[in-house]
Parts: structure tokens; sequence; C-alpha cells
């Protein structure tokens, strides 16, 4: 059975004054499912979301949801999408319910659907707060319910869990979980934290620089390299010549952290290779690490540099 294509981008681009923000991407997004953009701060993540959501007009290239395009069925865009923006700014003075209840009114809601809200991000009992005495998490949640309460078909969240501390945010993530496992939605998220790509979603899009370096499951963009297990290492004394080891690149090295990062096929036997060539070098370990390659490490050695940096 093929599966159903919910948004289909075609090469579109997108550039304000000199800085191409969107550089000719193709995606394709299925129903049901839960997609990652990953990329650091201004890889473009923000603004292909904005094209989808209709903030934004592509310069050139096409966006379609599910046969409609914003030209033309912007109402009916409207009440299928479920929007999270970056940033959320609600009324200090309104209570948590009186603020779900004034978005429901624009949607024709009853109050039931918002008692549903409530218990489905986990806020019974904040119901009666006033917005100013949440939390930032707490805030986060209820812009997040918000977005769900017309029941969208395709849901947009842009870093939802920015600025949030960890236990705030695996809360905002187990909500998405429920909504995963209870509903049929579609799911686009931007994030910078390859924890939450990895937790929340099954296909990953990781973008740098305005364009698609690669996409798939995890396993798949890990496997797409050859080299996808990591040996991370200090020295007691740093070499006077660089390091290397036949067979293999010369390890990185992180001036910050003083480690080498050496990517291998097998870490089992791999290092006793690098064990060797250690000892002919008269080289002693000060800390060694054996690791499957991260989503970090990917972008590492796709980039140069970091997804935080």
């Amino acid at each position: 059975m093929q599966e159903e294509v919910v948004i289909k981008i075609r090469n579109i681009f997108k550039s304000f004054k000199k800085v191409q923000a969107v550089n000719g991407v193709d995606l394709d997004i299925l129903k049901g499912e839960y997609l990652a953009l990953l990329g650091p701060n201004g890889a473009g993540k923000t603004t292909l979301v904005e094209m989808i959501e209709g903030i934004q007009q592509p310069d050139n290239g096409t966006v379609e949801i599910m046969g409609m395009n914003w030209g033309q069925h912007r109402n009916k865009l409207n009440k299928i999408l479920g929007i999270s923006l970056q940033e959320t700014r609600l009324i200090d003075k309104l209570t948590a319910k009186e603020t779900m209840q004034l978005f429901a009114s624009f949607y024709g809601i009853e109050n039931k659907r918002v008692d549903e809200i409530f218990e489905l991000i986990k806020l019974q009992d904040k119901q009666n707060s006033y917005i100013q005495n949440l939390s930032g998490g707490q805030k986060q949640r209820i812009a997040l319910g918000i977005s769900i309460l017309h029941n969208p078909q395709i849901l947009l969240l842009d870093e939802p869990t920015t600025g949030l501390d960890p236990v705030a945010r695996r809360e905002v993530w187990d909500i998405l979980s429920d909504l995963r496992n209870k509903f049929n939605t579609t799911l686009i998220l931007t994030t910078h934290y390859m924890e939450e790509a990895e937790y929340l979603c099954r296909k990953i899009v990781v973008m740098d620089k305005g364009k698609v370096l690669a996409q798939g499951t995890l396993d798949e963009l890990l496997s797409s390299h050859n080299y996808h297990e990591i040996i991370e290492f200090s020295l007691n004394t740093k070499p006077t010549n660089a390091i290397k080891i036949e067979g293999f690149a010369e390890p990185e090295y992180d001036k910050e952290t003083e480690k080498y990062i050496l990517n291998v096929r097998e870490i089992i036997s791999d290092l006793p290779i690098l064990m060797g060539e250690l000892k002919k070098q008269n080289l002693t370990l000060k800390t060694l690490e054996c690791r499957k390659m991260s989503l970090n490490d990917l972008f590492l050695t796709m980039t140069g540099r970091k997804l935080n940096s």
C-alpha cells in the first residue's frame, strides 16, 4: 500500500536581501509522519516551515498541502493546520482556562474540548492560574494546547522546547508522543536538539545553509557513512607530530575538550590498531570513550562544525 504524501515541496527558494535562507529544497512529508528538521541556527529551518505555514511566500518553487496551496485555498488550509511559533505571547492577566477559551471561540469550539486539551497537556491543576504565574514550560504547553484545539491534521512546531530546562522539555516530548500514539497527526518539528529529533521523529531531515544535506531514519543516516562508530580519546602528553594511523583519516582534534575523534567502521577491530599506533609513538592514553556515531557527529562530519555552533 502506497503511503500518502500530505506535503509536497518542490525546488523552493527564499532569500532576504543578501542571505539565501532556503536554497532549492525538495521534500515529501507523509501522512501520520513525525518529521524533524534538524540544523543549527541559521540553517533555514524556520523559513522553510514559514513557507509551509503560508507566512512566507517562496521566491521560486511550490508548496502543496493535501493537494492545496495558499494562493487558492487559504481558508481550508487554516482549518487543517496547527501552528506553534518559536515564541508565543499570551495575555498575562488572563487565566490559563480563559486563554484557552478565547482561542477556542475563534473556532466555535465548545468548553468540553478545552477540558480535553488541559488533560492532554497535563495542566488540569493550573486552569485557574494567571498566565504570568506559569513557568516557561507550562506556558509552552499552553501554546501547544492552543495549536491542537481544532484537531489539526498537520501540526507544525518551530523549536517548541528552546529555552526550557530538561524536565520541561521532556514534558513537552511526552505530550507529543501521546499525540502520535492516539491520533494520526502529521508533525513537522524544527529543532537543533539532536536528542529531540531522535526521541520524537522517525524521519530526520538535516539542514544547513538553506540546503538539505541528508534525510532518512536515524539508522539510515548513520549507515550511509562508511565510518559510523567513534573512538574518542585524550593523551597524557601532546604529540610533537600529527597522529597518523594507517588506513584511517587523521583524527580530528577538539581544542575545547583536548580530545581526538576518530571515525571507524568497527570499534572491536579498529581499536587494537589505534592502541598499537599510539604505542609506536610512545603516547599514553588519558581518557578513552568508544560509542556509536550520533547525529551531532554526523553533522560535524558533513559540515566541519557542531549542531550547536
